[in-house]
């Protein structure tokens, strides 16, 4: 942890995955307020580890740089023990990370399976590139399946699902865009108990799988123990711990 951080005292042992990605005394400032001061982190392979703080606590902009939307000042990031820059949401991605933000960036008159392809639509090859929409919806459907996510249609356009079925399916398009860390911004923002039952156990299952390794964000420590397995914890920009969650215990 860096000379500003309050000590780490785990409840138990972390888990034995390697690391699959890294912080190293980051730092961020916008003009003269410092934002990030020196933080440091550890996800490992198929760790679940969430982000808890008030407002103004620097998640925000902590997840905007591992998903390359903010360049740091100073630190280290590094992927599988390889350090890596990003310069922007591409370079991020091309380097297995996805993020899922609160609006969730659907379009609600398109389907499920149109949503969950978006931007990486199968198409005919020749010189009018017609989709091949019996293939999307037969591999949507094996790869919904695969993940436990269950909605009535693959031809039921976003607006009608609930919110928690949007969620996941703004969860699934990332998972399958990503092959190595995913970043959640607030998960479980404006759910109810059913809805949010949804999300806590596909997140659960991917970490299970081993397929990624997830950060979440969130204002509510309540919603960090369910989903997590542990928790770094920050009152203000240069104050983090880490902790592991009392759910993961179970």
């Amino acid at each position: 942890m860096s000379a500003n951080a309050l000590p780490v005292q785990p409840e138990a042992p972390v888990p034995a995955g390697a690391p699959a990605l890294e912080v190293r005394g980051l730092t961020k400032s916008f003009g003269a307020l410092s934002v990030l001061r020196g933080i440091d982190l550890t996800l490992r392979q198929g760790e679940v580890l969430g982000l808890v703080g008030d407002n103004g606590a620097g998640k925000s902009t902590l997840v905007k740089i591992l998903s390359g939307f903010h360049t740091q000042d100073s630190g280290e990031i590094l992927l599988s023990g390889e350090r890596v820059s990003f310069n922007s949401v591409e370079s991020a991605r091309s380097h297995g990370i996805e993020t899922v933000y609160q609006d969730l960036a659907l379009i609600p008159q398109l389907s499920v399976y149109q949503n969950l392809f978006l931007g990486h639509e199968i198409t005919m090859l020749g010189p009018v590139r017609f989709l091949k929409k019996g293939e999307m919806r037969k591999l949507a459907r094996q790869y919904l399946d695969e993940i436990n996510v269950h909605v009535p249609s693959m031809d039921a356009e976003a607006v009608d699902l609930s919110g928690g079925q949007r969620q996941a399916i703004a969860v699934a398009r990332a998972v399958r865009a990503a092959n190595k860390i995913l970043l959640l911004d607030e998960p479980l923002s404006a759910m109810g108990a059913r809805e949010s039952r949804l999300i806590i156990d596909l997140v659960k299952d991917l970490a299970a799988s081993g397929r990624v390794s997830t950060t979440t964000l969130t204002y509510s420590s309540c919603a960090t123990a369910s989903t997590s397995c542990r928790a770094a914890a920050s009152r203000s920009t240069s104050r983090w711990r880490t902790r592991r969650s009392r759910s993961s215990r179970s």
